[in-house]
């Protein structure tokens, strides 16, 4: 992910609804749209689309290109790599066992979506996996394990369909 650090808000477009706060960095032509919560330390590449109530949770990296539907909160753990599109609500997770009453930021398992991949719609993907390069991620499906590279993934959970040529 490249540095974008000494641009000014004239390089990308933040809707009067979204909340930036201090440290976080945002990439040239990026479009952040209504009521976004970008935190700080998040780093956002160029070129992305945000939609409606998007939040992106510090320590984040997103790269060039990506597209997040409505209602996507991508939490500490999750990598973006570029041009990846994320569907309409779907949902992160960082921590495999979640309690309320135990303090677990240190047991955050690394997500990583890798470049040109694809989630559908209201999918689910459990933390500690990787979405293959250009992988596929069907609507409603709930992910548990690695997408390998260039597979179709359906279902709940999420099973092998078929190659992408």
């Amino acid at each position: 992910i490249k540095s974008y650090i000494g641009l000014s808000m004239n390089d990308y477009y933040v809707h009067e609804s979204s909340v930036i706060d201090a440290g976080a960095v945002i990439g040239k032509s990026t479009k952040i749209w209504h009521f976004c919560h970008i935190s700080s330390s998040a780093v956002i590449g160029a070129n992305c689309i945000f939609g409606q109530n998007v939040y992106i949770g510090p320590n984040v990296r997103i790269g060039d290109g990506v597209k997040i539907q409505n209602n996507v909160s991508v939490y500490e753990g999750v990598t973006l790599e570029d041009e990846v599109f994320i569907g309409p609500s779907v949902v992160f997770t960082n921590v495999v066992e979640p309690k309320s009453y135990v303090e677990q930021k240190d047991q955050f398992l690394q997500t990583i979506v890798r470049t040109r991949a694809s989630i559908g719609a209201n999918s689910t993907i459990i933390c500690g996996n990787t979405i293959g390069i250009e992988a596929l991620v069907g609507a409603g499906s709930v992910v548990t394990k690695h997408v390998p590279d260039k597979e179709m993934w359906f279902g709940n959970p999420a099973r092998f369909v078929r190659r992408i040529t």
